[in-house]
């Protein structure tokens, strides 16, 4: 009865949300003794959680940096450091939704934001609108996996598991899946015998060069001084930030500051400094530091202009969350989890098989579902099934993740498309059209990931 309410409101072209707390809530008037207070009670409860506390400010840094013209120094950076090579754009942009992912953590703020500025250049250095649109898709799946991530906080609370170890888990797919793409734009730039887009300069690419030294070396000087010398562990770090403040102004670098974000968060959970929803405090006033003390491009018209856009945003996540929330619990409570266990145990033991029914309901799921609210109505039915048959939540995490993904960029829901058709001015079916070729190396990846859970585990098994 739940299941056929659910599918009645959604057919209806109800929301999803309201799909799922309206399915709720008829199914306790009409069919069980439970009083109606408990949709209330229980979708309170849902969101009551620490975790969940990073889901605001994740959203704010991300929208900090998106309006601060952070965007600009990341897009410029890139340009150094791989504009000259064949098809020069197209890897800026792979590259580009590389270090905007450690700082935004969701697949359309890095279409609306980064995407806006790279379909421009490379329509206008002579790129088809397709291709620029089909690379800029590919690559903005990049934004979730590569921490932070706010789907990873979603399945971190649903799931019960370690939000700093999924976050570490990201960082070596999401390399894969950027070099994978890379590639792609070399295999295109070779079919059509695309050129560099701007001139090889020494220079530029020695300061390029010379920013990524700086984001390697940083980390590991500061664990020396910290772990060999016994220097104490927070003024050693303040001091460290300090330094890298001075090299900024010594050398102007372009966007050394913007890509150190995501090192410091890491950085700050693995060694206990902070957790992660305490980080996305972190990443929030770092962005508020460069916005407003360093580069003076944030205007407090702007911030709270950001602020109300953040506001926006985190009611519709969290009310998505909340009515997840009652409608897991309801499908628990009536049997239709276990039902669906009882029948894919009965079905096959094997768990690579498992991971494969997985994979292609998850890509359907994610055609039709906002990634928040398909992640809440999934782990409760999959994960049980994934833990009895020995597959590692943390594992089972990103392959969810970047599934549903992959289904940001499908119709018929599939929000990236509806942003980026936006943006270039492209009808909906030509946006499709486009992003099409893009599915093979984001296929491959999600293969791989699958399959081989040393790549996901490695760096948690390290450090958790």
């Amino acid at each position: 009865m739940l299941k056929i309410f659910f599918l009645v409101f959604m057919a209806g072209g109800i929301p999803v949300a309201i799909a799922m707390a309206g399915a709720s809530l008829a199914y306790i008037l009409l069919s069980s003794s439970l009083p109606p207070f408990v949709v209330i009670h229980r979708m309170v409860s849902g969101i009551d959680s620490f975790p969940l506390l990073a889901v605001p400010f994740f959203i704010l840094a991300g929208n900090l940096m998106n309006n601060a013209g952070i965007t600009t120094r990341i897009y410029n950076f890139a340009l150094a450091l791989v504009g000259w090579m064949k098809g020069g754009l197209g890897h800026v942009n792979v590259l580009g939704s590389v270090i905007f992912a450690g700082m935004s953590g969701t697949a359309i703020a890095d279409a609306a934001g980064l995407g806006t500025i790279e379909i421009k250049a490379m329509k206008e250095h002579g790129y088809d609108a397709e291709f620029a649109v089909g690379v800029t898709a590919a690559s903005a799946t990049l934004g979730p996996i590569i921490p932070p991530s706010l789907p990873f906080v979603i399945y971190g609370m649903m799931a019960n598991v370690s939000v700093g170890a999924l976050f570490l888990a990201g960082i070596l797919p999401g390399a894969m899946m950027a070099i994978l793409m890379m590639l792609t734009v070399a295999y295109f730039a070779h079919k059509n015998k695309w050129g560099g887009d701007v001139k090889f300069s020494s220079t530029r690419l020695f300061k390029a060069l010379s920013e990524l030294a700086v984001v390697v070396g940083w980390p590991l000087l500061l664990w020396v001084v910290i772990d060999k010398a016994g220097a104490p562990a927070q003024l050693t770090v303040f001091g460290g930030l300090a330094a890298l403040f001075v090299l900024d102004r010594i050398f102007k670098f372009e966007a050394l500051l913007p890509i150190m974000t995501p090192v410091l968060l890491i950085g700050g959970m693995t060694t206990g400094l902070f957790t992660p929803t305490e980080g996305a405090i972190a990443a929030c006033v770092w962005a508020m530091i460069l916005g407003f003390a360093w580069y003076g491009t944030l205007s407090w018209k702007m911030f709270v202009k950001v602020c109300l856009d953040t506001i926006e945003t985190t009611s519709t996540v969290l009310f998505i969350v909340a009515a997840a929330s009652i409608f897991g619990w309801m499908l628990t409570a009536t049997g239709v989890t276990a039902d669906i266990a009882a029948w894919v145990l009965g079905f096959t033991k094997e768990a690579w098989v498992f991971l494969l029914l997985a994979n292609l309901l998850m890509l359907f799921v994610g055609c039709f579902l906002e990634p928040t609210a398909a992640i809440t109505i999934l782990v409760p039915i999959l994960l049980p099934i994934a833990t009895h048959l020995g597959i590692d939540p943390i594992h089972f995490g990103l392959v969810m993740v970047l599934n549903l993904m992959i289904g940001l960029l499908h119709p018929p829901m599939g929000m990236v498309l509806f942003v980026l058709a936006r943006v270039a001015g492209l009808s909906f079916e030509r946006t499709t059209m486009a992003i099409l070729p893009w599915l093979v190396p984001l296929l491959v990846s999600l293969a791989i990931i699958t399959y081989m859970p040393s790549l996901v585990l490695w760096l948690p098994k390290m450090f958790f």
